[in-house]
């Protein structure tokens, strides 16, 4: 269930619309996501989608996305996080569009040791690597992208992939969908092999044994047959692209011929 409010947003040129979408259950219940329609409908779904829509007519430099309004303040402090943040600085002084996994942001409840370096010659520093290396991490993260969905250019959710029969889900109100982006996740962010949850404990009481370093299935194993049969899909997919660029180029060749025909006959 969710509560949609609509009004006029008088920061955007007339006709733009702004709708809040509160939501009523789920672990998200209470927030709210912001929506903005133009005068033809057309919805945008985040401040950057507005600015490439909108281009030179309005400067979206000072503009709350989620408050609809106009906030000069909110410019100045920006440049001057931006001016002071040297990663920022390193990208070029480009803003940080959000678009990272899913991190835990909290700090460490563990004691950690303290060594004040200085430039003499004499100081030895020590460091535990291996506690260093160890960070907490929050058991069924990957529930926080259920409902998310991938799109295109044109706003058309794109069709997820369909997990082999082997992948199982283990853990309260997991989908396949949530399975997929932990899998993907897990590809993305770990350097370790990718198994799943090898003890049998772990389904029968995950909040224990959960291994937060596995995605949330059951263990698996990937076979020779299994890897043939991906790379003859893969191979079947680059000559069906190999053939589909190679049409194209004879088309267009053709199209410049019969041009050229009609030229001198004209």
């Amino acid at each position: 269930m969710m509560e949609k409010k609509r009004s006029d947003c008088p920061a955007l040129p007339p006709g733009w619309k702004k709708e809040e979408v509160i939501r009523k259950s789920g672990l998200s219940a209470g927030k709210s996501d912001v929506y903005y329609y133009s005068p033809s409908g057309k919805k945008f779904r985040s401040k950057p989608q507005l600015s490439r829509y909108l281009g030179n007519k309005v400067d979206l430099g000072c503009f709350d996305f989620r408050t609809g309004k106009m906030m000069p303040g909110k410019l100045q402090k920006n440049k001057q996080r931006l001016r002071h943040d040297p990663l920022s600085l390193a990208k070029g002084g480009k803003p940080d569009l959000n678009t990272a996994l899913p991190i835990r942001q909290t700090a460490s409840i563990f004691k950690q040791p303290v060594t004040k370096v200085t430039s003499h010659p004499g100081n030895k520093v020590k460091a535990d690597l291996q506690r260093a290396s160890e960070q907490p991490r929050q058991l069924f993260w990957e529930r926080r992208l259920k409902g998310l969905h991938s799109s295109d250019v044109t706003e058309e959710v794109l069709r997820t992939m369909d997990l082999p029969k082997g992948l199982q889900s283990v853990g309260p109100d997991s989908s396949d969908h949530t399975l997929l982006s932990a899998i993907a996740s897990a590809l993305h962010m770990s350097s370790t092999p990718i198994t799943g949850q090898t003890t049998v404990a772990a389904e029968k009481n995950p909040a224990i044994w959960l291994n937060a370093s596995q995605p949330l299935c059951r263990a698996f194993t990937v076979t020779d047959e299994q890897i043939r049969e991906q790379e003859l899909k893969v191979y079947q997919a680059r000559r069906s692209l190999e053939d589909a660029l190679m049409a194209d180029g004879l088309a267009r060749a053709a199209e410049n011929t019969r041009e050229q025909l009609e030229g001198k006959t004209a």
